[in-house]
């Protein structure tokens, strides 16, 4: 299956599941567990969305991989090349369909041999549907998307995120307050899938976060890189869960260099 091929499997889906949660959202969705802290929450709506899309994978390519936040990696029946696994965020942004904030989106991304060359973000809430393919750029409502080039660190509208444990709060909070003075300002979306799109759109300049996880930015990073973005981590290290850098070039050697200065791999001592 050719990637466009993958994409369309991975659009319908993402749409199907979109339906469902719409359908399916209480006034306020109950908390039935919580991963790394407290405030880091799962909905069962979370768990029942990624079992949808695990079944309409199966159903259409039952040897494949599946990596989804909720279900974990379940390899597939192909080894080698041409292996294809699915990395999947059922809802990424959790707290924000939690509380009804509209900053919420389901991620579907596909790998081919280990590098994702689809992905599809479905920002349910705004009624939008991101997709890109490898080679392909990225696209919106049928228009390509370009991220906003030629902006200069003091000009750049900067998006970011922050962790759940109180540890590492206190760490981004300084770097915080050190990035604030010297870019345009700073939105806190909430999801990082949206908040790569919003790289891609041009409705942010750039973005950073330490902490997120590959179902988050697999396939938001495809279509931030689509649009013409770099995305990465510190010293020419692949984006990771220690930090996530997006950006055009030009801009992303700026914020990189702000950031390393500042030490953002790092948690506080316990009770600090």
């Amino acid at each position: 299956m050719l990637p466009d091929d993958l994409l369309a499997l991975a659009k319908d889906i993402a749409v199907e599941a979109g339906e469902l949660l719409l359908a399916k959202r209480p006034a306020r969705p109950e908390v039935i567990d919580t991963k790394s802290s407290p405030t880091d929450v799962v909905t069962a709506l979370d768990r029942e969305t990624e079992d949808l899309i695990r079944a309409r994978i199966k159903a259409v390519r039952p040897a494949d991989a599946i990596l989804g936040e909720e279900g974990g990696d379940v390899p597939g029946a192909v080894p080698g090349q041409g292996r294809v696994r699915w990395v999947v965020d059922p809802i990424d942004g959790t707290v924000n369909f939690l509380y009804g904030l509209p900053a919420w989106a389901i991620s579907i991304g596909v790998e081919v041999d280990g590098e994702i060359v689809a992905g599809v973000v479905n920002a349910v809430p705004m009624g939008e549907l991101y997709t890109a393919v490898k080679g392909g750029g990225a696209w919106l409502a049928g228009e390509r998307l370009h991220c906003n080039t030629g902006v200069p660190l003091d000009r750049a509208l900067i998006a970011t995120g922050f962790g759940y444990a109180a540890s590492r709060r206190v760490v981004q909070a300084e770097v915080l307050a050190q990035v604030l003075p010297r870019v345009r300002d700073i939105r806190r979306g909430g999801s990082c899938a949206v908040d790569l799109c919003s790289v891609a759109s041009g409705r942010v300049d750039g973005y950073y976060e330490r902490g997120t996880q590959y179902w988050d930015h697999a396939a938001g990073g495809l279509i931030a890189a689509e649009a013409g973005a770099r995305i990465g981590g510190l010293h020419g290290k692949p984006y990771n869960p220690e930090l996530t850098i997006c950006a055009a070039p030009g801009l992303f050697e700026e914020l990189h260099d702000l950031l390393a200065a500042l030490d953002p791999e790092r948690d506080a001592p316990t009770g600090a």
